[in-house]
Protein backbone atom coordinates (compact mmCIF):
# COMPACT_ATOMS: atom_id res chain seq x y z
CA UNK A 1 0.00 0.00 0.00
CA UNK A 2 1.07 3.56 -0.69
CA UNK A 3 -0.49 6.65 0.85
CA UNK A 4 0.10 10.31 0.06
CA UNK A 5 -1.50 13.54 1.22
CA UNK A 6 -1.63 15.92 -1.74
CA UNK A 7 -0.90 19.56 -1.04
CA UNK A 8 -1.05 21.02 -4.58
CA UNK A 9 1.73 23.58 -4.19
CA UNK A 10 3.04 24.81 -7.55
CA UNK A 11 3.78 23.24 -10.89
CA UNK A 12 4.03 19.53 -11.71
CA UNK A 13 4.99 16.89 -9.14
CA UNK A 14 4.95 13.11 -9.26
CA UNK A 15 3.22 11.60 -6.25
CA UNK A 16 3.13 7.81 -6.76
CA UNK A 17 3.92 4.97 -9.12
CA UNK A 18 3.03 1.29 -9.10
CA UNK A 19 2.69 -1.52 -11.65
CA UNK A 20 2.77 0.56 -14.79
CA UNK A 21 0.66 3.50 -13.60
CA UNK A 22 1.95 6.85 -12.39
CA UNK A 23 0.14 9.64 -10.51
CA UNK A 24 1.09 13.32 -10.57
CA UNK A 25 -0.41 16.54 -9.35
CA UNK A 26 -0.32 19.70 -11.45
CA UNK A 27 -1.12 23.29 -10.55
CA UNK A 28 -1.48 25.88 -13.32
CA UNK A 29 -1.64 29.55 -12.33
CA UNK A 30 -4.39 31.80 -13.74
CA UNK A 31 -3.58 32.73 -17.34
CA UNK A 32 -0.88 30.04 -17.68
CA UNK A 33 -0.91 26.79 -19.63
CA UNK A 34 0.89 23.46 -19.91
CA UNK A 35 1.59 21.60 -23.14
CA UNK A 36 0.79 22.77 -26.64
CA UNK A 37 0.55 21.53 -30.22
CA UNK A 38 3.82 19.57 -29.89
CA UNK A 39 2.98 18.03 -26.50
CA UNK A 40 2.26 14.34 -27.08
CA UNK A 41 2.77 11.14 -25.13
CA UNK A 42 3.39 8.72 -27.99
CA UNK A 43 2.90 5.55 -25.96
CA UNK A 44 1.06 6.78 -22.87
CA UNK A 45 -2.56 7.42 -21.92
CA UNK A 46 -3.19 10.34 -19.57
CA UNK A 47 -6.25 10.72 -17.35
CA UNK A 48 -6.66 14.25 -15.97
CA UNK A 49 -9.08 14.96 -13.11
CA UNK A 50 -9.83 18.57 -12.13
CA UNK A 51 -9.72 18.93 -8.34
CA UNK A 52 -10.42 22.68 -8.40
CA UNK A 53 -10.36 25.66 -10.71
CA UNK A 54 -11.46 26.06 -14.31
CA UNK A 55 -9.86 25.98 -17.70
CA UNK A 56 -9.91 24.54 -21.15
CA UNK A 57 -8.29 21.46 -22.68
CA UNK A 58 -7.30 21.51 -26.34
CA UNK A 59 -6.81 17.93 -27.55
CA UNK A 60 -5.97 17.43 -31.24
CA UNK A 61 -7.54 20.84 -31.94
CA UNK A 62 -10.81 20.12 -30.07
CA UNK A 63 -11.59 22.41 -27.12
CA UNK A 64 -13.31 21.15 -23.95
CA UNK A 65 -14.19 23.23 -20.90
CA UNK A 66 -12.79 21.98 -17.62
CA UNK A 67 -14.17 22.59 -14.15
CA UNK A 68 -14.15 20.97 -10.74
CA UNK A 69 -14.99 17.29 -11.20
CA UNK A 70 -14.07 17.13 -14.90
CA UNK A 71 -12.37 13.94 -16.05
CA UNK A 72 -10.43 14.01 -19.32
CA UNK A 73 -8.74 11.15 -21.16
CA UNK A 74 -5.88 12.12 -23.47
CA UNK A 75 -5.18 9.05 -25.56
CA UNK A 76 -1.80 7.92 -26.85
CA UNK A 77 -0.33 10.31 -29.40
CA UNK A 78 -2.94 13.08 -29.03
CA UNK A 79 -1.50 16.61 -28.96
CA UNK A 80 -2.77 18.44 -25.90
CA UNK A 81 -2.65 21.67 -23.96
CA UNK A 82 -4.32 22.58 -20.66
CA UNK A 83 -5.05 26.28 -20.05
CA UNK A 84 -6.18 27.95 -16.85
CA UNK A 85 -8.93 30.38 -17.87
CA UNK A 86 -10.10 31.07 -14.33
CA UNK A 87 -9.11 33.43 -11.53
CA UNK A 88 -7.78 30.75 -9.17
CA UNK A 89 -5.14 28.04 -9.63
CA UNK A 90 -6.23 25.05 -11.74
CA UNK A 91 -5.40 21.93 -9.69
CA UNK A 92 -5.41 18.55 -11.41
CA UNK A 93 -4.60 14.98 -10.53
CA UNK A 94 -3.14 13.06 -13.48
CA UNK A 95 -2.63 9.35 -14.10
CA UNK A 96 -0.27 8.04 -16.78
CA UNK A 97 -0.25 4.51 -18.12
CA UNK A 98 2.48 3.45 -18.60
CA UNK A 99 4.48 6.00 -16.55
CA UNK A 100 5.49 9.04 -18.62
CA UNK A 101 7.95 10.91 -16.39
CA UNK A 102 11.14 10.37 -14.39
CA UNK A 103 11.26 11.29 -10.70
CA UNK A 104 12.80 14.63 -11.75
CA UNK A 105 9.70 15.34 -13.88
CA UNK A 106 11.39 14.85 -17.24
CA UNK A 107 9.70 12.82 -20.01
CA UNK A 108 10.78 9.18 -20.05
CA UNK A 109 12.00 7.74 -23.33
CA UNK A 110 9.42 5.46 -24.99
CA UNK A 111 9.58 1.90 -23.68
CA UNK A 112 10.93 -0.72 -26.03
CA UNK A 113 8.40 -3.23 -27.24
CA UNK A 114 9.28 -6.91 -26.76
CA UNK A 115 10.27 -8.74 -29.93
Amino acid sequence: MQHRRLRFGRGFRLVAECRGVQAAQMVIAPGDSEGGPDNRHRAVEQWLFVVSGSGVAIVDGVRRRLGEGSLLLVERGEAHEIRNTGRTPLRTLNFYSPPAYTEAGNPRPPARRPR
